[in-house]
């Protein structure tokens, strides 16, 4: 039985690396599906694709991931694969992989991904997604090799880990950081909702949005209708976490966001009352 491969990077579509991937797991296996996770993440932007993965694995068949934001492609990073609960992880050891291994019960066994017979002849040492993650990967998929079979196993504890950001609690305010911007301009923080509650701010709270120096007024309201056309809100995006967003509009058009951004939310009003959008 074969398993599907969900495929992420930061390639981008306007080259022809993508489709080279599929091509060399289509040569090895065949029969593999490829589930193409997304490929439009910031060039060597580790954490955007390591959250990433983490927030799409739980909805992703379970099997093997095979993940290429690999800024330290060709040096002496290691190359690994990693067993868990949900499947098989595989991908630079850069942290890329931890979020979503850790959302999938942590790892079991790590391999080094070393045996020659895996890894394709290539004249240079840059595309290691086309010689060597993506053929790791097919074989596993298609079980034509264990992953003992890829390399030396390796100590769990030392993988190298995504460092993220806490958010700290004040006297009724809650500081945190943008750790994505999506597609639609929204900014999903690290920030949950019981994290707000847990300082008292609620729906129906009077609550300031800070960043930097800036304050602004801004309403927690459950989806995008509950604002004027225009006007910014916080509400409990897809994956549970707090958004600002605009209605019909980009909250970073709308408020001096990025990701990385450190952001306080805070019962209360701004001193200069301000409204996004």
């Amino acid at each position: 039985m074969t398993l599907p491969i969900s495929f992420l990077s930061d390639f981008g579509r306007d080259d022809e690396f993508v489709g080279v991937v599929h091509g060399v797991i289509a040569r090895i296996a065949p029969d593999v599906r490829v589930i193409d996770v997304g490929h439009e993440f910031v060039q060597g932007d580790i954490r955007a694709g390591g959250l990433a993965l983490m927030r799409a694995i739980q909805y992703l068949p379970q099997g093997v991931a095979v993940v290429v934001i690999d800024p330290g492609v060709g040096t002496q990073r290691r190359a690994i694969a990693i067993e868990t609960d949900w499947g098989v992880f595989i991908g630079p050891d850069n942290g890329v992989l931890a979020p979503a291994v850790a959302m999938s019960g942590g790892a079991h066994r790590v391999f080094a991904i070393e045996n020659p017979e895996v890894k394709l002849p290539a004249p240079g040492a840059t595309f290691d997604g086309r010689d060597l993650f993506g053929p790791a990967a097919a074989v596993i998929a298609s079980g034509q090799a264990r992953i003992d079979e890829l390399g030396p196993e390796i100590d769990t504890d030392a993988l190298t880990p995504m460092m993220l950001p806490l958010v700290e609690h004040g006297e009724q305010s809650v500081t945190g950081e943008v750790l994505w911007v999506d597609h639609f301009g929204n900014a999903q923080l690290n920030v949950t909702p019981e994290d707000l509650q847990l300082v008292g701010i609620g729906m129906g709270t009077a609550i300031v949005l800070k960043i930097a120096s800036a304050e602004f007024a801004i309403d927690w309201v459950t989806a995008y209708g509950g604002v004027e056309e225009g006007e910014g809100l916080l509400h409990v995006d897809s994956y549970g976490q707090i958004a600002v967003a605009v209605r019909n509009g980009r909250a970073v058009d709308s408020y001096p966001v990025d990701t990385g951004t450190a952001v306080t939310l805070r019962a209360g009003t701004p001193s200069l009352q301000i409204t996004g959008g």
